[in-house]
């Protein structure tokens, strides 16, 4: 639903429209929360508003490169309620994940406004369960608690390399990935070890001439990696690290990279040969490990994200190691807000499971809290 204006009160606001935050929605619709802006108030009714920076359905996917099929992707899990329908395995993802979006919200009858992006969830006083105010680029929404959705794709990371000012070729991240055709004729230098990474190297490198940086050696999965026992290793260490308070590293750094049919070609087309990270950038190029100079006319940063928790700073949610200690989806500490997407439900598939989690807490908390 296309705003104009977007304030009023809810019982909870839901902040990001991807999987983790309809799967949220979804579980709190089940749970008795009206959704809104309905056709007409219930005083006393719990209601829900879901609140979405992007002007159309799909969540992140509607800005993945244009090269990236439904073949490819690295897994969508279906949305809870609707299962994902039959795509043609060639098709961009980005047009068939949003479209299947777009039917999820109109199916469970969810108007999700936007495009309103959150500028700050901020405690209206100093009681522990005490409404929250929501500030937007569309006005005020009043709150119980916030389930925060926004995932990672608005905050990119990009290391900061001495002499980056200088450099006169094009810099990019990853985010603004359009296709490889667009780099044909030049040297490009491929920044970062996670699964983004070797993708776009190893399309860009059947179109021209790549060379590949990495902070560490990338490690490979000797064979298949089995969701039913390594995804819950790996789903288990992440938690341990967010209920710790330390920020979440990159996936592929707990799952290592796997090999794929294309990965392989590229290895044999001597693509996947890593160097070290260089030490500095220059303006035609960058300066080695070992000192040597090499040229290059474009930057790619496929360096990753952080998550995109900027609005949340007035609660000091941050803990003394850098994260948000986080147990389950609730913020240790405050109840009135959850995370998801984030950390351990980053997966469409953990996402799905924190939005039943997380509706199932705020339902009991707000019982024993009725404000």
């Amino acid at each position: 639903m296309h705003v104009s204006t977007a304030a009023g009160s809810a019982t909870v606001a839901v902040i990001g429209a991807g999987q983790a935050g309809l799967s949220a929605a979804h579980h709190l619709r089940r749970r008795g929360f009206r959704a809104l802006p309905g056709p007409e108030d219930a005083a006393g009714e719990r209601s829900v508003v879901v609140l979405d920076a992007n002007a159309r359905p799909g969540g992140a996917w509607q800005h993945r490169w244009a090269s990236l099929r439904m073949a490819t992707v690295n897994g969508i899990h279906d949305l809870p309620g609707m299962p994902l329908p039959p795509v043609d395995p060639t098709e961009a993802a980005r047009s068939a994940v949003p479209r299947y979006f777009a039917a999820y919200e109109a199916n469970e009858d969810l108007p999700v406004l936007r495009p309103v992006r959150v500028g700050s969830v901020t405690p209206v006083d100093d009681r522990p369960d005490g409404p929250l105010t929501v500030t937007t680029d569309h006005g005020r929404w009043h709150v119980r608690a916030v389930v925060n959705a926004t995932g990672t794709w608005n905050t990119p990371v990009v290391p900061d390399v001495p002499g980056a000012a200088s450099f006169l070729g094009e810099q990019l991240h990853s985010r603004g990935y359009v296709d490889a055709e667009h780099f044909r004729g030049k040297r490009v230098a491929v920044v970062g070890g996670g699964i983004s990474a070797v993708q776009l190297l190893d399309e860009i490198s059947l179109v021209t001439s790549t060379v590949w940086y990495t902070r560490r050696e990338p490690v490979f999965l000797p064979g298949a990696f089995v969701h039913e026992v390594d995804g819950v290793d790996v789903e288990r260490r992440v938690a341990d690290d967010v209920r710790a308070g330390r920020p979440p590293a990159s996936i592929v750094s707990y799952t290592g990279l796997i090999w794929t049919d294309a990965l392989r070609a590229a290895a044999r087309r001597g693509v996947l040969e890593r160097r070290p990270m260089f030490t500095r950038i220059r303006p035609y190029g960058v300066v080695e490990a070992d000192g040597s100079d090499t040229s290059v006319d474009v930057l790619l940063w496929a360096t990753g994200y952080r998550a995109d928790l900027d609005h949340l700073e007035p609660m000091h949610l941050r803990g003394p190691l850098g994260g948000v200690p986080v147990v389950g989806t609730r913020v240790a500490g405050e109840p009135r807000v959850h995370l998801i997407g984030y950390g351990p439900s980053q997966s469409t598939v953990g996402a799905n499971r924190a939005g039943r989690a997380a509706a199932r807490e705020l339902d009991r908390w707000l019982g024993e809290h009725p404000g």
